[in-house]
């Protein structure tokens, strides 16, 4: 049971006067003027702080994002010596192992001044396996005992890229020596940001394994979850299409087949009509890869469609996005397209025409600012170009991307409408978004009356918030269904 609840005294985000809300059986019942509705329920004094529909995060990685807090953090390097001191003194200093293995990640090695060596790492750890996680989950690096344990080969630089490494990427089952309260936690955590819901993107069951998670008493998101393709036939068989409820407790909604198309900006795989400047023009994969050839995207998308699935597509290089959206345009299929990342010109417009959503992560622009305008030199214009594809008229989603970014919507906020963090300017200010617009594509409800009552309370006006305001919002309670999963009031 839901509880029945007023609001009194909260401002809406889009208006100035306070006004009550009443909640009862899990929606929104009444909104009026401050003392024009009769308080039913327990009667909650907001003390004039701003409400809003509760925030999604449009793409999680939730079994990664859980995982990230036991590895060790190599987000803050800036070179392959940087992350070797690292893994040096945890094993000195004798850092848990996870299976056995000395794992890591955050690294991001697009700019370092010295490449990534097996026979480096090897010099620093050879007596235990050690993984190291890219910051952006599309590489790892590892040393020779790694590779032997995990019954792979790699090159003289220690790197594994794309589909080799991220089948093994999600093989690596550290969930099972997870706290059995991990996953709680760190829902907790979204709930105390204003977050109620995600989208799901894990390489793995997740019909089943989120379906236990909500049993088990996980109830402080919504959820929507996809399939990747090597489950996407058992998925069909058990008669499951998007948008059925597959939990007991009416949490969990099924929702999209995903594929990946091509790589990432930072390992140079994003699939690019230009090749890579530090690439040499015959080498094979010059201008990215192909990760999932687009013969075979067709061929999952219309076996999907036929299913009553829908599609969310990676697609990061400019070459990728034509390509998934000539395949959407073929199959007269609407769908998502998963960071659209670079983008040309004429294809802008084409996200709208064909009734695509563009889901964007917003903070990647600022982590990426400088890889890109290396990597991608005169093209940065049209790169995380959020506010060409909303001139466009393209439906937009805000995520992180998590453990990529933080799962924090005020981070996407923020980077979403101001392109700056720390000390440095805006990056391509002109693809800035409206603070209307980002805070629209991170909800799924409104404040208005027979809404779902999943809401967000926060202790500044986000409208006259700065960028650094914006970015740590004080969030003063989180409801979901009418339930209080976040209370600080």
């Amino acid at each position: 049971m839901t509880d029945t609840l007023t609001l009194r005294g909260v401002r809406p985000y889009d208006a100035g006067d306070p006004v009550d809300v009443v909640v009862q059986d899990g929606r929104i019942a009444a909104i009026a003027p401050t003392g024009a509705v009769e308080a039913v329920g327990e009667v909650i004094d907001a003390g004039g702080r701003w409400i809003g529909p509760g925030l999604w995060d449009a793409h999680v990685h939730f079994t990664q994002h859980v995982i990230r807090r036991r590895r060790l953090d190599l987000t803050e390097t800036h070179s392959a010596a940087d992350v070797l001191d690292i893994v040096r003194r945890a094993r000195a200093e004798g850092a848990p192992l996870t299976g056995g293995m000395l794992m890591g990640y955050g690294f991001r090695d697009g700019l370092w001044p010295v490449p990534a060596s097996l026979d480096a790492l090897e010099a620093t750890v050879s007596d235990i396996p050690v993984v190291l996680v890219s910051g952006d989950l599309h590489c790892g690096w590892m040393n020779r005992a790694a590779a032997a344990t995990l019954g792979v080969e790699v090159d003289e630089t220690g790197l594994l890229r794309e589909g080799p490494w991220i089948g093994l990427l999600h093989s690596l089952d550290e969930s099972s020596q997870l706290p059995a309260d991990a996953y709680a936690d760190a829902a907790s955590a979204a709930a105390a940001r204003g977050v109620v819901g995600i989208v799901e993107y894990e390489k793995t069951d997740n019909v089943a394994e989120w379906s236990e998670r909500t049993a088990a008493g996980l109830t402080s998101l919504r959820t929507d979850i996809a399939v990747w393709p090597d489950l996407l036939e058992s998925v069909i068989a058990q008669g499951i299409r998007t948008g059925d409820v597959v939990d007991d407790a009416g949490l969990v909604t099924f929702g999209r087949l995903k594929v990946v198309v091509d790589g990432s900006l930072n390992t140079r795989t994003a699939w690019c009509w230009d090749p890579y400047p530090d690439l040499d023009p015959g080498h094979p994969h010059a201008c990215g890869m192909e990760s999932v050839p687009i013969p075979e995207l067709r061929r999952l998308l219309e076996r999907a469609r036929g299913a009553g699935i829908e599609a969310a597509v990676h697609a990061i290089g400019d070459r990728a996005n034509t390509a998934v959206l000539d395949t959407f345009a073929e199959l007269g299929m609407k769908g998502v397209i998963e960071h659209a990342q670079l983008v040309r010109d004429d294809d802008f417009a084409r996200f709208a025409q064909l009734g695509l959503i563009a889901s964007v992560q917003p903070e990647h622009a600022m982590d990426d600012r400088d890889v890109a305008d290396h990597h991608w030199a005169g093209r940065t214009g049209r790169a995380f170009a959020f506010g060409s594809l909303h001139r466009s008229g393209a439906a937009l989603r805000l995520g992180s991307d998590a453990p990529v970014a933080p799962l924090d919507p005020w981070i996407s906020l923020s980077a979403a409408t101001t392109r700056s963090r720390g000390d440095r300017g805006a990056w391509h200010p002109e693809q800035r978004l409206p603070l209307d617009v980002a805070l629209a594509a991170s909800v799924r409800t409104a404040l208005a009356v027979g809404q779902p009552a999943d809401l967000v309370l926060t202790d500044r006006d986000p409208y006259a918030s700065d960028r650094d305001e914006l970015r740590a919002m004080p969030v003063a309670a989180t409801l979901l269904g009418g339930r209080f999963t976040h209370r600080a009031l």
